[in-house]
């Protein structure tokens, strides 16, 4: 007779119940995910269409469309990420790399903890204040950059961090034993084996501000214009630089106002391109991360 392992021998009917309630939880995320896509997708596939993506709503003209709000989504997302990123990966590499054990950085990250915990509405009246009216920059894409942008600080601060700690510490005693100096070690083999983690915290703080509304109403307005654009290189450029200064709102917010005036059609359309982002962002970084993971495995 064959003796029995350890997997083959029969279960206690607690482990039954713990196997079941593991796999059921892991197969009902799977199961929420697919009905929320699919109950969005079914009530807003029927407004989706290229004039719906590439027309601005007008009364005048007849048209439903998103294009304004989607590019304002495009500029909130690149002047959000042009500071926060920067700023929160120093930050991060401060706090894993140069700053020794101390009540200085228990308190940055004490501090970082209560920014991430904070309501985003606080962060809309703090930017208005603030940055619309002490800096003078009123109701802009600019002024609704810069609060997502201290909003979503902490999230790249922290999954930067994480990312950095996850290295293998002897990479690092490896190079500064053959004399590399230290931002040589962070700059050539700290961040690039970081990065997908350091790529994740990004794309989680974009999808943070995709989805952002309360903040913008009080800081970027909810304009949905386009530029008059048909005129010179020279003169279009100078239109998407005086956008930046001027308010507009996101498919977020444009989504909010769909919903509160009761076009529930236009406003599932509207959701069905912000998880069509969300699952190409998500897509862009699995393929980043996975070219990253076999570069490494090659070195």
């Amino acid at each position: 007779m064959t003796q029995k392992t350890l997997y083959q021998k029969r279960r206690k009917p607690a482990e039954l119940f713990l196997w079941a309630a593991v796999y059921g939880a892991a197969y009902f995320s799977v199961f929420l995910l697919l009905g929320i896509i699919g109950y969005i997708f079914f009530r807003g596939f029927r407004v989706l269409s290229l004039r719906f993506l590439t027309s601005v709503t007008s009364l005048w003209r007849g048209t439903v469309g998103i294009a304004g709000s989607l590019l304002n989504t495009l500029y909130v997302i690149v002047l959000s990420l042009v500071v926060a990123v920067p700023v929160g990966t120093g930050a991060a590499i401060y706090l894993s790399e140069y700053a020794k054990p101390g009540r200085l950085i228990r308190f940055i990250e004490f501090a970082t903890e209560i920014l991430a915990g904070i309501p985003s509405v606080i962060f809309g009246l703090f930017g208005m204040v603030f940055f619309g009216n002490v800096l003078g920059m009123g109701y802009s894409l600019l002024n609704g950059s810069l609060t997502l942008a201290l909003m979503v600080l902490p999230l790249i601060v922290r999954n930067t961090q994480r990312a950095l700690d996850t290295v293998p510490e002897g990479y690092r005693c490896g190079a500064l034993g053959l004399g590399a100096p230290k931002w040589h070690l962070i700059r050539t083999i700290l961040l690039p084996t970081a990065m997908p983690g350091i790529l994740t915290g990004i794309i989680l703080a974009v999808g943070r501000i995709v989805g952002e509304s309360a903040a913008l109403l009080f800081t970027a307005g909810s304009a949905r214009l386009l530029p008059g654009f048909g005129g010179s290189l020279g003169r279009d450029l100078s239109l998407l630089y005086e956008k930046i200064f001027q308010p507009g709102g996101t498919l977020a917010v444009e989504l909010y106002l769909q919903m509160q005036n009761g076009e529930y059609e236009t406003a599932f359309g509207i959701g069905c391109v912000l998880v069509l982002m969300a699952l190409l962002m998500n897509f862009l970084v699995k393929l980043v991360c996975a070219g990253r993971t076999d570069d490494c495995q090659r070195d």
